[in-house]
Parts: structure tokens; sequence; C-alpha cells
């Protein structure tokens, strides 16, 4: 197997091809890549396998984190799989987890609409969507590799010129008997925010992370949920979604600014982390600490705004108790709580 690649070099550099891996009887098929970046160095990785099956499937994983990562912090990547339609460019992503219906959703809907991945749908900060058409990972038996089929060997169409995101949307399969007629419902910001961080790709390395994923939740009218049964009944159920959606009234505000991490703490205080970034929407707070969201809610925003700097705890009680009252045991309650916040590491407590 050959790539082709190439780097700038001085008059005086030779140009080597990557060292080849050998085959050995026990992995007789290999593969040699280098991957070129703007972003990062150029780099090599060398693949075995004991079936071509076996090599395609590690091929295609490999070129995926390598484009994952090349674009980092760059592009919001969610774990879909993307159709548009042809004459207008509009995708909709549906979003789930490995093994739980994305490719058998896009090789039923693109055989009617542009193929536009089944795997991540990177999306650019003006709404664009960059096409990946990697070939579909299809299950095949227990332990085997999943086998990796051109778009088309199931006669899928392409994806328009100018693709943009339309839609999001939630996968919900239900399996067995009897099978269920698709349904389709609005997810509430908060929900949807929950859901879609753990199944992005270095959406933490993205300026403003939670914000960002607020406004492009605004600009395509919401997050969706389909919950259905068979594949073959989604492109009716989804047609609404490819049309022009309205957008969402503003429902969150930012809840990170000004927030900047004092070191040392005074021994005996307390105070929040810095976060990566902090949503309020409704009663809820959502911070993202350490690329993990996290969603405070009852008298958790009060604590958070109270440790925006260094208190003590009886600071702290003072001040969620003038916002949420001082009924019996209400002292016990808020540092009970708090110590459950230092436990998560959402606070922090000083020890100098």
């Amino acid at each position: 197997m050959s790539t082709a690649w190439s780097r700038c070099v001085s008059d005086e550099e030779p140009i080597l091809p990557p060292a080849p891996v050998k085959p050995t009887a026990e992995s007789p098929f290999t593969a040699s890549v280098i991957c070129t970046s703007t972003k990062h160095e150029a780099g090599m990785f060398h693949l075995v396998a004991a079936s071509f099956e076996e090599l395609a499937e590690n091929l295609t994983s490999r070129l995926t984190v390598a484009a994952i990562l090349a674009n980092a912090g760059e592009l919001t990547m969610l774990h879909a799989c993307g159709v548009a339609d042809p004459g207008t460019g509009a995708v909709v992503a549906l979003v789930a987890k490995s093994g739980t219906g994305k490719t058998t959703a896009a090789s039923v809907l693109a055989r009617t609409y542009g193929y536009v991945t089944d795997e991540t749908v990177a999306i650019a900060w003006d709404g664009t969507v960059v096409p990946y058409p990697k070939p579909l990972s299809v299950k095949q038996g227990a332990g085997a590799p999943k086998r990796q089929a051109g778009p088309d060997e199931f006669r899928l169409q392409l994806a328009p010129v100018m693709p943009f995101i339309q839609s999001i949307v939630l996968l919900n399969r239900v399996h067995g008997n009897p099978t269920v007629a698709p349904v389709l419902e609005r997810v509430p910001l908060a929900d949807s925010l929950l859901a879609l961080i753990p199944e992005s790709s270095s959406q933490a390395e993205v300026v403003d992370p939670l914000q960002s994923l607020c406004r492009l939740i605004e600009s395509v009218g919401g997050v969706w949920q389909v919950t259905y049964s068979e594949a073959v009944d989604l492109p009716v159920a989804l047609e609404l979604l490819f049309r022009l959606q309205p957008v969402s009234e503003t429902e969150w505000e930012a809840a990170a600014e000004g927030i900047a991490q004092q070191a040392p703490i005074p021994a005996g205080s307390i105070q929040r982390r810095a976060p990566q970034d902090a949503v309020a929407i409704e009663d809820d707070l959502l911070v993202m600490l350490d690329r993990e969201i996290v969603r405070l809610r009852g008298i958790g925003p009060s604590i958070w705004e109270a440790c925006s700097g260094p208190v003590r705890l009886d600071e702290v009680i003072e001040h969620v108790g003038k916002t949420h009252g001082t009924p019996e045991g209400y002292r016990d309650a808020i540092a009970g709580a708090v110590e459950q916040l230092l436990a998560k590491s959402i606070l922090e407590r000083g020890e100098y």
C-alpha cells in the first residue's frame, strides 16, 4: 500500500519515504502513513494487521483521529452522521454514540440526500460543514472488524458543493417488538448541551466552548430528538428538518466572565475553580471543567456565585441564605453541598 506525501526541505536535505513495516506470518497486511497539518508537525504511523479488513478498519480510525486533531479548536465536530439536501445544501446532523445507528441511518438517508459523513459532522463558525465522506463502517459478526464499505456500494448520493448546518438531531433508537413509529420532539437547551458535549471531539479547545455551542444551537432553531425503531422510517420523519428553521430565542447567558483563579487561596477559604466556560440557563448553571460539563441546580449556582473570590464557609452560607431562605437545617445543607462541590473539584479549599 502506498500513500502520497510531501514536505518542504532544503536542497541539501534528502527526501526519504517512511521506512516500510515488514509483514509477518501473523500480520501480513501493513500500511505506513504520513500526516501533515498546519497546526502540528508531520506525523508518521505504521499499522500491521492479520487481515485486510482489520487493516482497513484501523487505517480509517487512525485517519479520522488525525483529521480531528488537525482541526481541533477550529471546528465544532459532532459525533454524528450527516446528510444534505442536494438542492439547498442544508445538512441534518444525526448525533449518537458509537454502535447506536449512525451508519445505518446514513446508508438509508443518503440514498435520497447527499452523503456528508457517517462519523463526524465538522461545522465552521459560519455554519458551513466540511464533508467527510469516509467509507461506511459496517458491523459484522462478534469479534470481527467492521467492514469498510465505499459509499458507491450503498448507492449513496454525493454531498452538495457548499453544505451548511440546518438541523441537529439526537438519535434515540428503540429495539424490540412492537416497533415504534418515529417521534420527533425538541430538546431543552441545557439537556442539549449535556447530550452534545460527550458526543463532540475537541470542543473544549474551541474558544468559549459552551457559549459557541449555544450559539450554534440557536442558529439551527434548537436541538431535536427522534425516537424510532427502523431507519427506513427516517426519511419521512426528518423531511421537515431540511427546511429553514426559525432561530431560537436566547435562553442563556455567559457566566464565566471575569473569573480569574487566585493562587494561593488563603487557608480556611474556598473559591471556585476557573472554568473553561460556564453558561446560565434559567435556574441551571452549566460549567465546563477539565473537558467535562457539570450541571449545578438548586443552591449550586448560588454557591458558585458566592465563591467568585476567596470566601469562608460562613460567608457562603450567608449569601445562599439571602437567596434561598433560611429554613431549619439550612446551614448544614449548604455546608454539605459545599463539601460535594469540593469533592468534585468544582471548588477548591485554601491550604496555605
